[in-house]
């Protein structure tokens, strides 16, 4: 099991606003880097192209008010993983925010993308401290 973490940021905003935002994926698209294109997206399902690499398909599968979202992979992708947005409140107006992504990587295919998705990831992190 491959399993890459982003860095925990700190957000100056409650997890309950967090949670509600990046539980619909239409909010998804203003996180992204230029790098995506092609998205499409309805509240539980999306689809875009990473520049340079595949079409990837998400869906939420799964919601922990205010705590976790819980992502899988859906439609053509190039593997099958699960990706987790572990939320944890600290006070009414500030929580801390993680991305973490789970898959049956073969070696190859890990050393292939691993520094790519860290990246993609805590990028991704860095966006959450400035929904608004």
């Amino acid at each position: 099991m491959t399993i890459i973490e982003s860095e925990i940021v700190d957000i100056d905003n409650s997890s309950e606003y967090i949670f509600n935002y990046l539980a619909d994926f239409n909010n998804f698209q203003k996180l992204m880097p230029p790098q995506v294109t092609n998205w499409t997206s309805t509240s539980e399902e999306c689809s875009f192209t990473i520049n340079g690499m595949a079409t990837i398909g998400m869906k939420i599968i799964e919601k922990n008010p205010f705590t976790k979202i819980t992502i899988s992979s859906n439609g053509k992708v190039p593997f099958e993983f699960n990706l987790f947005v572990l939320l944890k409140e600290k006070d009414a107006s500030h929580c801390t925010g993680q991305l973490t992504f789970e898959s049956d990587l073969n070696m190859m295919m890990k050393m292939m993308v691993e520094k790519p998705l860290t990246n993609f990831f805590n990028m991704l992190a860095q966006k959450m401290k400035e929904i608004k």
